[in-house]
């Protein structure tokens, strides 16, 4: 008998701040989609364990991350969660600006302070990575490699480096966003989406699609194996109706097959041959998680104007059930019938490798 992990883990506020500073602030972090900031200046602001982080996009094209902190009196320095700024990131307390580097460039009176040092006094730098179009960020002095921490999650899963580049995701236009704010722990939603077991509970529209899905067996659990479309379903869409076409680089091995992918500690990655559905979880609580969903579609197909209601619909719904579910499990976990925890039946087996892995980090 496998047990799970118990139930304060999930709703311990000393637990989910010990979860912030050893996984959240140490890990690689997905935080903004590289096409959301297309401009110089163009900024985005992401909560990062307990820290504010801002990305922007510099003259030179590259995109950076800053604390969003002032080095003058700590005020906080970008409070909207995007927008663009001219020529620099300005204060607006005491007006210190910041060139998009990230160098001090103006403050008042700051001609009768000859020694300051514009770098050392500058915003203090986040070290920043991209992948699949996608900025992902790390707070940590010396951050773990990119390469063992994050990509090779895709290799792990597909059993190929290759795999995923035929989706070219980083290519891909974005053709819906929807943002959940779900009340429910970090770890009930990543424990959700690695398990099929509930699949044919509560996703009739998904296994209409995948019927395998029925069997409780969730695509991860084979490396290399995606899940068949049902005979009648053209593509993935909600009423099995066809999609809009394969993408140009996905193989005939990965037509007509969904596959999924966990990075942790916060993205999950779905591939179907016509699109791709990428979600960033934001842990804000110990019992609330925003998760932002994007749908991913080749540059064409977005600027056609392509209905994409039946594209998207499938997997909304089936977040609204899987979130649904997290959300009613959240209570229980503070009830004294959860207090050792509950039990993973065979198919869950690999949920007790992430409550290792969650263990691991915050020992570490």
């Amino acid at each position: 008998m496998i047990s799970t992990l118990p139930g304060r883990a999930y709703t311990d506020p000393e637990i989910f701040a010990d979860e912030q500073a050893k996984i959240f602030e140490n890990l690689w972090f997905c935080a903004v989609r590289s096409g959301d900031l297309p401009a110089p200046g163009a900024f985005r602001t992401v909560q990062v364990g307990r820290e504010s982080v801002i990305v922007v996009r510099g003259r030179d094209g590259l995109l950076r991350a800053f604390l969003n902190v002032c080095r003058h009196r700590g005020a906080r320095l970008c409070l909207e969660e995007a927008g663009e700024v001219r020529r620099t990131i300005r204060c607006a307390y005491h007006a210190w600006s910041y060139d998009l580097d990230g160098r001090l460039a103006a403050a008042p009176n700051l001609a009768k302070m000859p020694d300051i040092d514009r770098v050392e006094y500058g915003l203090v730098p986040v070290h920043l990575r991209e992948w699949l179009g996608y900025a992902w960020v790390c707070l940590a002095a010396e951050p773990p490699s990119f390469e063992r921490s994050v990509t090779s999650a895709a290799t792990e899963r597909l059993g190929d480096p290759a795999a995923i580049e035929h989706y070219q995701v980083d290519r891909l236009a974005l053709g819906r966003r929807i943002v959940y704010d779900v009340k429910a722990n970090w770890k009930l939603l990543v424990e959700n989406f690695m398990e099929c077991y509930h699949c044919a509970t509560i996703h009739p529209e998904l296994t209409a699609v995948l019927p395998e899905f029925v069997g409780g067996y969730a695509a991860q659990y084979y490396v290399g194996h995606g899940a068949e479309f049902a005979e009648r379903a053209e593509g993935f869409t909600v009423d099995g109706s066809a999609g809009f076409g394969r993408l140009p680089e996905v193989s005939e091995e990965q037509d007509r097959r969904y596959y999924a992918i966990t990075v942790k500690p916060q993205v999950f990655v779905n591939l179907v041959p016509d699109h791709v559905i990428l979600h960033r979880m934001f842990p804000m609580a110990a019992d609330r998680t925003v998760v932002e969903c994007d749908w991913l579609y080749h540059p064409d197909v977005v600027a056609s104007g392509a209905d994409l209601t039946l594209s998207v619909e499938l997997f909304h719904r089936v977040n609204e059930q899987d979130f649904d579910a997290c959300e009613r499990t959240q209570p229980g976990m503070s009830s004294r019938a959860y207090r050792e925890g509950g039990v993973l039946v065979p198919s869950e087996h690999h949920i007790a490798l992430f409550h290792q892995w969650v263990n691991q980090r915050l020992r570490g």
